[in-house]
């Protein structure tokens, strides 16, 4: 299931910071590493993380002090990173952990063409500077059919931390 980012904090903050976080991208290039679970994907999906199981990895922080400040700011994340789709990618379908929180994808480098979430019988499409949000633990799959990669910060975020539709 998909939840509307406008009734979360958290992915208001990182849209607002969308061109600062993108920016420090680049000082991470060549540094992202396979995502664990490789059978899910074969190749072509690399993170950098910048809090894993909810312990903030600091080297990297300090790469990407703005990112990691917006983090901070959010609380600590269970899972926090750029997540990078490769061009000719796909995660197959699978249901993730945190029952928790919700899994939140800001889109930082999307190239046109197929590229897409699908979330339950759902599919998104991202979109530069804005986020997508969805519960991690329902069936999901994500695919890169272009020619360039795809570039995302994954937070994960408390799924309590909605505020009403009156703002409060």
């Amino acid at each position: 299931m998909f939840y509307d980012p406008l009734n979360y904090p958290a992915a208001a903050l990182l849209e607002t910071h969308f061109a600062a976080i993108r920016s420090e991208l680049q000082h991470v290039c060549g540094r992202f590493v396979p995502w664990p679970e490789r059978d899910l994907y074969g190749r072509g999906w690399s993170v950098f993380g910048f809090y894993a199981f909810g312990r903030r990895l600091d080297g990297n922080c300090r790469l990407c002090p703005l990112t990691a400040q917006v983090l901070d700011q959010i609380g600590c994340p269970t899972q926090a990173g750029f997540s990078r789709l490769a061009p000719h990618t796909h995660i197959r379908p699978h249901c993730g952990r945190p029952k928790d929180a919700l899994r939140c994808h800001l889109g930082l480098e999307i190239p046109p063409g197929d590229l897409a979430l699908r979330v339950g019988d759902q599919v998104r499409h991202w979109q530069a500077g804005r986020c997508l949000l969805f519960d991690d633990t329902g069936e999901h799959e994500a695919w890169n059919h272009t020619d360039r990669e795809r570039v995302v910060l994954l937070v994960d975020i408390a799924k309590d931390g909605a505020r009403d539709r009156t703002g409060s």
